[in-house]
């Protein structure tokens, strides 16, 4: 089946007692990469056990490169690499014997192009993995993820804990595996700065839904952090701001239309905003609807 879609999530739920992932839909188009955002414990890495089948779920649709997540599910794990925070390796093995494993369980296994990524980023063959430090642990479970050829990466916190070092020679081997146009990453982090670097697009999902999904310049231009006095923002129309927080000093207000803005309210400051701030609002506007 040919689609312009890597993953494709439509009307996605799964109750738990105490969380619920509510009508989900995400897309990730082929040759992107699409940063999947929210704190920790909103859902992001149930949503990633559901497209890997690790659980079932309630309703919805689950398409991974063109095929049904459930029927097809060993024909897409020979396409998918997959990285997640807890890692997947005993502390007993060292890196040639894992080669030997992969081996066993992927068609496309390429031992050679596995030895060429330990020697680029310096990672001994025959140590333990106890031995490893989280950052070579990590390094290790992403070449061993790139190391059979995968159309589509899935990556669950492949950052975290990390140090500027280890993460920017991460994010280099993520954007040099997506010059193939064919390739994709859905990248789950809460550590968004690494996402303003090299996200296409950004899905955001706070308890259990997504609150925002659009690419991520078309975020960056349209969003924007008004700052104003207490006084002016009694002047500025609700419907007009997604939230706001007050200080001392003033009042910072999240808006989501700069062009509008600036013409309705042409005395007010608007600044450039990140990721991190965006979504740092979005949650304030939850907690007031509470």
């Amino acid at each position: 089946m040919q689609t312009n879609y890597a993953l494709e999530i439509k009307g996605l739920t799964k109750h738990y007692e105490n969380f619920h992932l509510e009508d989900v839909n995400l897309t990730l188009p082929k040759g992107s990469i699409v940063g999947f955002i929210g704190e920790n414990g909103a859902g992001k890495t149930t949503t990633i056990k559901l497209i890997l089948n690790q659980i079932q779920k309630q309703s919805g649709t689950i398409q991974v490169l063109g095929l049904d997540h459930e029927t097809n599910e060993r024909e897409i794990k020979e396409q998918l690499g997959v990285v997640l925070d807890e890692g997947f390796f005993y502390d007993s093995m060292n890196p040639l014997q894992i080669s030997t494993v992969m081996k066993s369980l992927y068609k496309n296994w390429d031992h050679a192009l596995f030895l060429k990524y330990l020697d680029k980023f310096k990672l001994p063959k025959k140590q333990g993995i106890k031995e490893f430090s989280k950052g070579m642990r990590m390094k290790l479970s992403i070449i061993t993820a790139l190391s059979h050829h995968p159309e589509l990466l899935i990556l669950d916190e492949p950052t975290n804990g990390l140090d500027p070092v280890v993460r920017n020679e991460i994010l280099d081997l993520f954007l040099d595996f997506i010059q193939n146009e064919e390739h994709s990453i859905l990248f789950s982090s809460h550590i968004t700065s690494d996402l303003d670097k090299i996200a296409d697009y950004i899905c955001f999902i706070h308890e259990g839904k997504i609150i925002l999904q659009d690419s991520k310049d078309s975020i960056l231009e349209n969003y924007a952090l008004l700052k104003c006095t207490h006084e002016e923002f009694k002047n500025i129309d609700r419907e007009d701001y997604v939230s706001h927080r007050k200080n001392t000093f003033g009042c910072e207000v999240l808006i989501k239309d700069r062009s509008y803005i600036k013409l309705k309210y042409p005395n007010l400051i608007l600044d450039s905003i990140n990721l991190e701030t965006i979504m740092l609002f979005y949650i304030l506007k939850q907690e007031e609807v509470k």
